[in-house]
């Protein structure tokens, strides 16, 4: 997938590789719940503490990750958190209790945050190709969750510790690569300060995308975070299981969700993802069977992937022209809206086991209605039109945009 006249192509591997790890990372634990939860003799919604510690973590630690990056250049901050994610994953595999593992999966999201606050910025301003260089970190994505869960339930069933040991030790060795071949953008960039990332919330678009976005992704940890717990499956099958899920995810990112964007448009692709993410979460709350489960799961992970294929392109293109100021501004509320999802289904499952996909598809259902109503201004804050745009003036407008985006994607 390289280019022969990218110069900096070692260093773009090397992020790439990183960016796959600390994906697979994230997904590693999903067939380990289960077993975790047995082993030190927890209930369900104190393992669900190993999600939301590290995506609380995550979503708050994204903001000073982004300002250190404006001060101390891109490589030191990504390096560093590689170097946390590291640490915290060999020592994980050495907890004897949940707030052990609770307390390092927070620090493992601090790192992945001073990664994932700078990785695409810098891969853009390293390439001369930015459809590859975009499309080669999406790959990355989308493999990283696909890899992360087989990884974990081989592994796990020998024990729960083995995934994030080796986890760990595949970050040491990214953070031999990163600190080796990765490169500083030539161009130095101002200092990013808190007052703009927080002023592009003064964007009534991005504001709706950015409501739209904490429905969905909340819904996206209920289904990452819980639905381990609810198919009661044995590690490896359960490990298989959410390897199906990953693939739909890269299916959704890699083969569907810009194609059929640009066939109408990024705006409409997620009213799509959303819709059918809506009926996927009936399906689990109202299935009778682990067949009618699995469906569901694979079916939400192609949906989840047209949503990913182009929020973040959404929300650069609506946000603040500095990307790392709007990738900042997004990710906060990506990530904090997502964190108390995994708590929220272990409590609500200890009342009935399909209440939390219920709880999931009011919460999407409020995103829904916010998308319907602001749809329009979305695209045509983006250059694009919905269906029903001939009622708008805005939008009628925007129609007579050129093609390309308002705001360049990533």
């Amino acid at each position: 997938m390289g280019r022969q006249d990218e110069p900096n192509r070692g260093a773009i591997y090397a992020t790439t590789l990183v960016a796959f790890l600390a994906i697979a990372g994230i997904a590693v634990v999903d067939p380990i719940l289960p077993v975790i939860g047995d082993a030190i003799g927890v209930s369900a919604w104190q393992v669900e503490l190993l999600f939301t510690a590290y995506i609380a973590v995550m979503a708050v630690g994204m903001i000073p990750a982004t300002l250190a990056s404006g001060r101390f250049g891109f490589k030191p901050v990504l390096v560093t958190g590689v170097a946390v994610v590291g640490a915290a994953a060999i020592l994980a595999s050495f907890s004897n209790d949940i707030v052990q593992l609770s307390v390092l999966r927070g620090v493992w999201g601090l790192g992945n945050a001073m990664f994932f606050a700078t990785a695409m910025v810098v891969l853009v301003a390293l390439a001369t190709d930015r459809e590859w260089v975009v499309g080669l970190f999406e790959t990355a994505l989308g493999l990283g969750f696909a890899v992360g869960p087989l990884i974990g339930g081989l592994l796990g069933r020998l024990t729960w510790r083995l995934p994030f040991f080796v986890c760990g030790v595949f970050m040491v060795l990214a953070l031999a690569v990163a600190a080796r071949r990765l490169r500083e953008p030539a161009t130095k960039q101002p200092p990013v300060t808190v007052a703009a990332i927080f002023g592009t919330y003064r964007r009534p678009a991005f504001v709706a995308l950015c409501a739209v976005t904490a429905a969905y992704n909340f819904v996206f940890f209920v289904i990452l975070g819980y639905t381990p717990l609810f198919l009661r499956l044995d590690v490896v099958p359960l490990g298989l299981a959410f390897t199906g899920w990953g693939l739909g995810l890269a299916a959704g990112i890699l083969v569907i969700g810009h194609r059929l964007a640009h066939r109408i448009g990024a705006v409409q692709t997620v009213g799509i993802a959303v819709a059918g993410l809506l009926g996927c979460l009936a399906l689990f709350a109202t299935s009778t069977g682990l067949t009618e489960s699995l469906i569901a799961l694979l079916l939400a992970g192609l949906c989840m992937g047209l949503a990913n294929a182009n929020l973040t392109d959404l929300a650069l293109g609506l946000g603040s022209p500095d990307r790392r100021v709007a990738t900042g501004a997004f990710n906060l509320v990506r990530w904090g809206a997502a964190a108390p999802a995994p708590i929220i289904s272990g409590k609500l499952a200890e009342h009935s086991d399909t209440l939390p996909f219920w709880a999931g598809a009011a919460v999407l259902s409020a995103g829904a209605l916010v998308y319907l109503a602001c749809a329009h201004l979305m695209a045509a804050g983006y250059g694009e039109r919905v269906l029903w745009s001939r009622w708008n003036r805005r939008a009628r407008a925007a129609e007579r945009t050129p093609e390309e985006a308002v705001g360049e994607a990533y």
